[in-house]
């Protein structure tokens, strides 16, 4: 496959070991003939879009995004739309897409998935001027990242979230009424409502089990448990991947509101934003072009992704190598 110009998004400040994650890029692109990319770092103020957006405009044609769920939502923004595409590398505390991407922390893997050359065309959800690539969600879900430290996740990855949830299991239901496509809307008492374009949460827990990221539809999950046996139940369900899951409502639609009585902390991405009494979103089928494993036509980003983290030993070579 004929290398592109490429252009890598990073904030050294929150990527650990930034010359490693240099040479596996460099040196993995160059096993390949491609060439070397230029690096555009994200700022406090930018946390990417304007980096991305830059790098669409001096003709990039592959954007390799390095960081955590913020950083990846920001360059998903820049280029919804356009017909550059996107590589997802893991890094930071949390990333959603790597995750349903079937990615580890491993960036040598990613670089592979790029080098492989499968590419497809996702959905993306938007929320105002902001777009999403996996989910967002009103209530018990933001509440849970809320209650996250950022040292936690440094530390013990996505299982720092587990502490975030015990912190609000206990919590009050909202109240809300949830219109979809403008049909009769819908009068609940739930935890969360999860509105997602692709099915895995962290640690690859498969929420949405039938989500197709380009169907042109966003499926939305009313969770309503009332205590602790409910929640146990769900969860039960969930890792089991079963067919029915309790105390779990599905939908699909393209047009969804949310509206809540009172302010109700809100998340895109796995990236908190400010809380709320409203969420609006909308969806702009296969307007994000995206580096998955193949087959990329899979509904599953994530099939076979094993197979591109084995192929990326000559990668990680090159990155020794060079070291």
């Amino acid at each position: 496959m004929t290398g592109p110009r490429s252009a890598v998004v990073v904030n050294p400040v929150k990527v650990p070991d930034l010359d490693l994650l240099r040479r596996t890029i460099v040196e993995g692109l160059a096993t390949a003939g491609w060439p070397e990319p230029m690096w555009l770092e994200t700022t406090p103020e930018d946390a990417g879009r304007g980096q991305a957006t830059q790098a669409v405009e001096d003709g990039a044609e592959l954007i390799f995004v390095c960081g955590g769920d913020g950083t990846v939502m920001a360059v998903i923004t820049a280029l919804a739309g356009t017909d550059v595409a996107l590589a997802v590398l893991p890094a930071g505390t949390g990333n959603l897409l790597a995750a349903n991407l079937g990615l580890s922390t491993d960036a040598a893997t990613g670089v592979q998935v790029a080098l492989d050359g499968g590419r497809r065309r996702i959905d993306v959800g938007v929320v105002g001027d902001q777009c999403f690539a996996v989910m967002a969600g009103m209530g018990f879900d933001a509440q849970m990242l809320e209650g996250t430290s950022e040292t936690a996740k440094k530390h013990i990855g996505w299982l720092a979230y587990i502490g975030g949830a015990l912190k609000h299991i206990r919590d009050r239901p909202m109240r809300v009424i949830i219109s979809l496509d403008g049909k009769p809307a819908l009068h609940r008492r739930p935890r969360t409502v999860i509105v997602g374009n692709v099915g895995r949460l962290q640690g690859g827990v498969r929420l949405l089990s039938e989500a197709d990221p380009a169907d042109g539809k966003l499926d939305v999950a009313i969770l309503s448990p009332n205590n602790l046996a409910h929640w146990a139940a769900l969860g039960w369900a969930v890792m089991r991947r079963r067919e029915r899951i309790p105390r779990m409502e599905t939908y699909a639609a393209a047009k969804i509101e949310i509206r809540s009585a009172r302010p109700q902390p809100r998340q895109l991405d796995g990236d908190l934003i400010d809380p709320g009494k409203r969420m609006s979103i909308g969806v702009r089928p296969k307007a994000l072009l995206l580096c998955v494993p193949q087959p990329e036509a899979d509904p599953d980003l994530a099939y076979d992704a094993k197979a591109a983290a084995r192929n990326a030993e000559g990668v990680r070579a090159a990155a020794d190598d060079a070291s």
